[in-house]
């Protein structure tokens, strides 16, 4: 259902704005609603090349940045040189842990935290498109390490 419900808004988006519809375009969105979890642009590209997929880095690179202004991803800086990314479509907000030293993500959600947002915001008359928290540190399983 939700693979359905991205499929239409891409389509929409892309002809709104006058872009191609094509099969590549969806072929990455395809490649995308397999994976679990944060992903980057090469790591994309190389798993759709071992599925034999003819789909150029350029078009991989492209259709993110498409699929990130459609909102049916999500991009983020975990401290890294390189984006990752994430399905964002039928997905709660939440937020991200990042351990420094495993490069682990704990996603969490946090009604407290969102409320604040929302406090903020209305404080200041602004009106929030999207939001992310970050917080990076050690995680468990490395401070035990140490």
């Amino acid at each position: 259902m939700i693979e359905e419900l991205a499929k239409e808004n891409f389509k929409k988006y892309l002809k709104s704005n006058d872009y191609r519809v094509t099969p590549e375009r969806f072929e990455v969105l395809e490649a995308i609603l397999q994976k679990d979890g944060h992903f980057d642009a090469d790591e994309l590209f190389l798993k759709m090349k071992t599925n034999e997929s003819k789909v150029s880095r350029a078009t991989v690179y492209n259709t993110l940045d498409l699929l990130q202004e459609c909102g049916i991803i999500s991009r983020y800086r975990f401290g890294e040189n390189h984006s990752r990314y994430e399905k964002a479509i039928g997905r709660p907000h939440h937020d991200h842990l990042i351990c420094l030293e495993c490069g682990d993500i704990i996603e969490f959600v946090n009604q407290k935290l969102l409320k604040i947002q929302k406090d903020v915001c209305k404080e200041n008359n602004f009106k929030s498109t999207n939001s992310t928290l970050q917080i990076f540190g050690k995680c468990n399983k490395c401070q035990t390490k140490n």
